[in-house]
């Protein structure tokens, strides 16, 4: 037990991160480079800079190009290739899970401009040191492991110029989620359910928040406080 020691934490974080990142990519990049004698994963350094920068802009679309404009940004001579190659061993390593969007009018999966989360926001705060994060961010991501861990295929919702957060499959199943810290603003009340309003199938459709006080069922777009639905 690490009990509350913080400065045991943080080494206990170490070494997951090491472990993975380190002995566990460079094992598998190993394996491959005795099968065909190209390695591509050989810049330690690379990939820990990209896997920062991916600690950063979790729950925001992101693209290779624009990972590889940053990088080029901040000094970094590297092409797109070369972070597709990187970006792909941070999520083989499940690191990183890719989620892609899904046209809901359309209904097919979209390959351009997908979202990232992390498996562990411990983990994050170890790569990225923060005072503050975005809460909104932190709690999606949450969410978005606690719908795999309950079974769904999970997607990014796009309907049309708007956003779901997720829209969650399993079976004939499917739900839409929108995940925000609070509801009480109007301005963030009428936000959050816009996109669900405009979804004209009869699918369950549901807010996660943080706050009690608009807990209801709002013209059949329920809002849950999101501590009591993990609890679920």
């Amino acid at each position: 037990m690490l009990g509350s020691d913080s400065d045991l934490f943080d080494i206990y974080i170490e070494g997951i991160y090491n472990t993975v990142i380190v002995r566990d990519i460079e094992e598998r990049q190993f394996r491959r480079v005795s099968k065909s004698k190209n390695s591509k994963i050989n810049d330690i350094a690379l990939l820990k800079m990209i896997a920062k920068y991916m600690s950063s802009v979790i729950g925001s679309p992101v693209s290779v190009r624009s990972i590889t404009n940053y990088l080029i940004s901040n000094g970094r001579k590297v092409s797109a290739n070369t972070v597709d190659d990187y970006l792909n061993a941070l999520c083989e390593s499940f690191v990183f899970y890719p989620v892609e969007r899904f046209d809901i009018v359309g209904k097919e999966v979209l390959k351009q401009n997908r979202k990232f989360y992390i498996v562990d926001l411990g983990l994050r705060n170890y790569i990225l040191p923060r005072k503050n994060y975005d809460l909104g961010f932190s709690i999606e991501n949450i969410v978005y492991f606690e719908l795999l861990r309950r079974g769904y295929r999970v997607n990014i919702g796009k309907l049309r110029s708007t956003e779901v957060d997720f829209v969650a499959r399993k079976n004939d199943e499917v739900v839409y989620y929108q995940v925000t810290a609070s509801m009480v603003e109007q301005a963030t009340f009428d936000r959050e359910m816009r996109p669900l309003k405009s979804i004209a199938d009869n699918y369950e459709k549901i807010v996660l928040s943080l706050d009690r006080y608009t807990r209801g069922n709002y013209e059949g777009i329920r809002v849950v406080n999101l501590i009591d639905w993990l609890l679920e």
